[in-house]
């Protein structure tokens, strides 16, 4: 399912980063009291009562500003803007109406999204009369919080949840599996899907970079159908130059929330880079599917341990998706693109698999026995009993005595007997621990 898009755009030094940290639960923008600190977007997932979002932080604008890097700033709210589904228009409720924030609103009622303006440092009952002016710009009344005392946030995110599309990707039924090609530019995600559709429907040239946007198509084989959607490499942000390079990567991130499983491809004439790493990890931790294909096999000289050496150098740097397939492949050939189509289709079935609660319970009880849980100054973890509680990706619930004592090496452990008798290829498994009530 594709999470809503939340944009937060204001000028420097109104608390924008602060509220970001707070909708996403945890300090990840940079926070100062100087304008400027936040030089590029950050994205992070922010949930409220079961709805879950992406939050995009953005630098503060200064539309009238030349300097080149609030030059840049202004291009990257721009883009954030172009991409989001509800825009929060951070302003300080304790001061007046700038210039600045005017022609801020003026860019804002042009993008004809929902916007909501947040009046912030607000942290007592006394409203100050430099709030009122701000229904000037148009754009409805503004919502007084105080981000750094985490005052009004709730009645905000009420509303921001008010503003999602109701329904988000309803034209596909459940039989059809989403397939997103994610890894750098010119890693011939383009020419592969190119070959597996017999056609040219995305355009494929040397140029890194050549696709914008995440491109859907649709595709039936045998019995199964699937919608593959190319998406646009992903530079080091040192690299990245462009308006519209910028706005891909969150398309790209996008297209990952909306699909089921991920295909990591990797050019083998350069191996495993740092953004391979950092955006499989986003499909890892948003619990996709995922397939490591490495491509351009046929440019490889090889010998009877070339294949190893390079799986090896994979698992070494990919080490926490352990669980993830690995095919060497060549689009412009065709070599075992077949064998990644029949590995998609295992990793689906995977991602469905659902255990009945007696036999998930007959191998916790069996783990058990052969490593008794973890303990702690005399005080032993006691494991009651567990179930699925849902599928794609698979989820289970563990009740115990004691959350505290379970340790993430134990869980470690608990994932891999599950995997031994059940497999899970391309899955990464959700544990859950809950403590059994006394009553219970």
């Amino acid at each position: 399912m594709n999470k809503a898009i939340v944009c937060i755009v204001g000028r420097p030094n109104v608390g924008k980063s602060t509220l970001f940290n707070k909708l996403v639960g945890r300090r990840i923008a940079i926070t100062e009291d100087t304008p400027g600190v936040t030089r590029d977007r950050i994205y992070a997932e922010g949930e409220w009562l079961n709805n879950y979002f992406t939050v995009i932080d953005t630098g503060g604008l200064e539309p009238e500003n030349e300097d080149t890097i609030m030059s840049n700033i202004r291009k990257q709210a721009q883009i954030a803007i172009d991409t989001s589904d509800v825009i929060l228009f951070v302003v300080d409720g304790t001061q007046s109406l700038t210039q600045t924030d005017r022609e801020i609103g003026n860019i804002l009622r042009k993008s004809r999204k929902k916007v909501i303006i947040v009046a912030n440092k607000i942290d007592n009952q006394n409203i100050p009369s430099e709030i009122y002016e701000y229904y000037e710009l148009g754009l409805g009344e503004p919502m007084i919080i105080s981000a750094e005392q985490s005052l009004g946030l709730g009645d905000l995110l009420d509303e921001v949840v008010k503003c999602f599309p109701e329904e988000r990707d309803t034209d596909l039924d459940e039989e059809t599996v989403r397939v997103t090609f994610i890894g750098r530019p010119n890693v011939g995600k383009s020419s592969l899907i190119n070959y597996i559709l017999g056609e040219e429907r995305v355009i494929v040239t040397d140029i890194a970079g050549t696709t914008r946007d995440s491109i859907d198509s649709y595709f039936e084989h045998g019995d199964n159908k699937y919608v593959f959607v190319d998406t646009a490499g992903l530079r080091r942000k040192r690299s990245i130059y462009e308006n519209v390079e910028r706005y891909s990567v969150v398309r790209t991130l996008a297209a990952i929330d909306r699909s089921e499983i991920s295909v990591l491809l990797i050019d083998a004439t350069e191996g495993v880079t740092e953004q391979d790493s950092k955006i499989v990890g986003y499909a890892h931790d948003n619990g996709k599917g995922i397939i490591i294909a490495v491509n351009k096999w046929d440019k490889i000289e090889k010998d009877n341990k070339t294949y190893k050496e390079f799986e090896k150098s994979i698992r070494k740097t990919l080490g926490f998706i352990d669980y993830a397939p690995i095919v060497f492949i060549s689009a412009l050939t065709g070599q075992r693109v077949s064998k990644l189509l029949e590995l998609i289709n295992v990793v689906n079935n995977n991602n469905n698999l659902r255990i009945s609660t007696g036999v998930f319970n007959d191998i916790i009880n069996q783990a058990v026995l052969m490593n008794q849980p973890p303990s702690d100054k005399g005080k032993r973890a006691k494991i009651y009993y567990g179930t699925q509680v849902s599928v794609r990706p698979p989820k289970f619930v563990i009740f115990v005595n004691n959350i505290e004592l379970m340790h993430f090496s134990y869980t470690r452990y608990l994932e891999n007997q599950i995997r031994s008798h059940f497999g899970f290829m391309g899955i990464p498994i959700q544990i859950e621990y809950k403590e059994r009530g006394k009553s219970e």
